[in-house]
């Protein structure tokens, strides 16, 4: 096959935007298509390889696998081994679980499955998952695998037909995801079905070159790379992908292969020697750059500072120059590794990582810590034993009796759970009408959250079949919006952005009047409410990295004990000051609540006089994290506080 350095440049092109992206650079907002770019490369390559191969008789299933191997395996294991000590030193109980997973699925060429059944790519907690990016690995890998059969049976019934089989192959995968991305959206990103089509695309270029050549069109060539350009800083977390929108970044890269010619201006820039020095390290970056990440993002908590970003992609690349010299270079020669040296690396591997993944699933005294603290971590229970029913985000406790109050509200609404059982016990039905995310404000959205669409117009079809409703308890993370969605907060930490729909108008939190209107808004609702229920606004719960047993096991493991003086100088481990700004919520919820309702503070049962706690007398957590109440100081607490106000006698 003949060498285009342009390749190399694309390859560039895919990795750095990336990279950016995952370091949180808003600029960057749509450099997660660098995976797609990444996959028609590979498309086309492949493709490539095979058609020479299989035209010219020296086509074998063997060698191209072991070529593949050579390719991919050495410096993914060798990623994968580094990753080790981290994980073992710095993760929690249960990050250290899904780490082990991975690296059995990782090594199995099935992280896409694992990562779609574990959460979406965009979810909080994804950027702690060190190899998360090797979902992407793992769709190559089973095109690898299949292609190449699919190619050679396929190849009796002639050339061109197997190029329109392509097509046709690449049409029902394209159209796959676009229904995808609407009902199934997790799983269409993760899936190879729905992905198959950008890897298509690839092989239908090659047909095509291996036909016609590259036919030099500057425009074309241009319009092509403008496209994957314009996709990287226009597109961003809520562009529905892939779907037809991916059309844009993939046909780009198409239009480069077929008209980037030598002497295009897209390919001279292309081929320029740091677009291709930086394409030839681009596999060795990608595999680096998440691992440093997400290790870092664990050990500090999330608080990357730009510095400390900047200096962990200048030592992705680093990392990726010295792999690529000492791990990748030698592996492809076969000179050096024997057939039989790579098939073993691969048989080791497998067995060492599958072994070591399944000990790290099955061994909860894996990471060192309190127990009661690592049971904190784990102690969530929404729904329990409640009961699905047709309506969206609706569950109840008995499935063939009305409900008699009703909770609504976000996660803080789902960390009541524990009251459920007892409420029944005292003789009334309950029912939770919740969405995580969705704050119980009428048009007060993000766009992360799209379960959140339409939370209000199920609530009113709650309200309309569940006619014996007397009171309803509207609680939420009223903090997490009224503070920190009203920060202008670092460049890395802007995941979700709410805003106040007034009309088509989004009146955003940050620098905007979003929300001013969204306390009208919700006053407005809650005296709505009124007309025919007893309403109870429960105000939020003190947040704080504090309280946080996630963050309190970390330091303990790394034999600190008085950790928050590292982070906060005048705080101590167990005691600490409720914030002005949770003073003036609570304030401000109580100024709305109708005077024919009744508001309950959680603030003074959970931080008397002011004062908070991490831990209680026995040294157990009172949240679950840094702001979800546990199980049992619920039913302690809460449940004593609420439940007299309930109407049950």
């Amino acid at each position: 096959m003949k060498y285009r350095p342009e390749i190399d440049g694309l390859r560039a092109l895919a990795v750095l935007p990336v990279i950016f992206f995952h370091a949180g650079f808003a600029l960057f907002s749509g450099g997660f298509v660098g995976v797609d770019v990444f996959f028609v490369i590979s498309g086309y390559l492949i493709t490539t390889i095979l058609l020479e191969d299989i035209e010219n008789k020296h086509f074998s299933i063997v060698n191209f696998y072991e070529r593949r191997a050579r390719r991919l395996l050495p410096a993914l294991f060798f990623v994968m081994f580094a990753c080790i000590p981290f994980a073992w030193m710095w993760m929690l109980p249960t990050q250290m679980k899904d780490f082990s997973q991975s690296l059995v699925a990782a090594s199995l060429f099935a992280s896409n499955i694992l990562f779609w059944y574990e959460s979406g790519y965009f979810d909080e907690g994804a950027e702690l998952k060190p190899l998360l990016h090797t979902w992407s690995l793992a769709v190559e890998e089973q095109f690898y695998i299949l292609f190449p059969i699919f190619l050679i049976l396929a190849w009796r019934f002639g050339k061109n037909r197997v190029f329109w089989m392509i097509v046709v192959m690449a049409a029902a995968s394209l159209l796959l995801s676009e229904w995808g991305w609407r009902y199934k959206a997790t799983a269409n990103f993760y899936s190879a079905p729905t992905r198959a089509w950008e890897l298509f695309s690839g092989s239908i270029a090659a047909f095509i070159v291996h036909k016609k050549g590259v036919q030099k069109n500057n425009a074309l060539a241009l319009l092509g790379l403008a496209a994957i350009v314009f996709s990287i800083f226009f597109f961003d977390k809520t562009t529905p992908f892939p779907s037809i929108y991916a059309l844009v970044p993939v046909l780009g890269v198409v239009m480069l292969v077929l008209y980037a010619d030598k002497d295009t201006y897209a390919a001279k820039l292309l081929s320029t020697k740091v677009f291709v020095g930086i394409g030839l390290i681009s596999y060795s970056a990608y595999l680096w750059h998440q691992p440093l990440f997400a290790f870092s993002s664990v050990y500090t908590f999330g608080l990357l500072t730009l510095e400390i970003t900047v200096a962990l992609i200048l030592l992705a690349f680093l990392l990726a120059f010295l792999t690529y010299k000492f791990v990748e270079s030698p592996f492809r020669i076969k000179g050096k590794i024997s057939s039989r040296g790579i098939f073993t690396v691969f048989a080791f591997g497998l067995i060492f990582f599958s072994v070591l993944g399944l000990v790290g699933h099955f061994n909860t005294e894996i990471n060192r810590g309190s127990k009661q603290i690592n049971a904190a971590i784990n102690d969530w229970k929404y729904p329990g034993n409640l009961l699905k029913t047709n309506i969206k985000g609706l569950y109840k406790m008995n499935a063939d009796k009305h409900i008699d109050i009703l909770f609504f509200g976000d996660s803080h609404v789902e960390h009541l759970i524990p009251l459920a059982t007892k409420i029944d016990e005292l003789g009334s039905n309950v029912g939770f009408m919740t969405g995580s995310g969705c704050p119980p404000i009428p048009n007060l959205l993000d766009d992360l959250h799209p379960q959140c669409f339409g939370l209000f117009d199920r609530l009113s079809e709650v309200l309309r079949s569940e006619n014996q409703i007397k009171t309803i308890v509207v609680s939420g993370c009223f903090n997490c919006y009224f503070i920190e969605q009203s920060r202008t907060l670092p460049y890395h930490d802007n995941k979700y952005n709410y805003y106040y729909l007034n009309g088509n108008e989004k009146l955003y939190f940050r620098k905007g009047e979003g929300q001013t209107q969204s306390i009208a808004s919700m006053q407005e609702f809650l005296q709505g409410l009124t007309i025919n229920y007893d309403l109870i606004l429960l105000g939020d719960n003190p947040m704080s990295d504090n309280f946080n047993p996630s963050i309190i096991v970390s330091y303990i493991n790394r034999g600190n004990s008085t950790f928050f003086d590292k982070r906060y100088p005048h705080f101590t481990l167990d005691d600490f000051a409720v914030t002005t700004q949770e003073l003036l919520v609570d304030s401000q919820l109580r100024s709305i609540t109708p005077s024919k309702a009744k508001f309950i503070s959680l603030i003074e049962p959970i931080c008397p006089n002011g004062i908070c706690r991490s831990l209680k007398d026995d040294r157990n957590p009172i949240y679950i994290d840094g702001n979800h109440i546990r199980p049992y100081f619920v039913k302690e607490v809460v449940g004593p506080l609420l439940i007299p106000h309930l109407g049950l006698d």
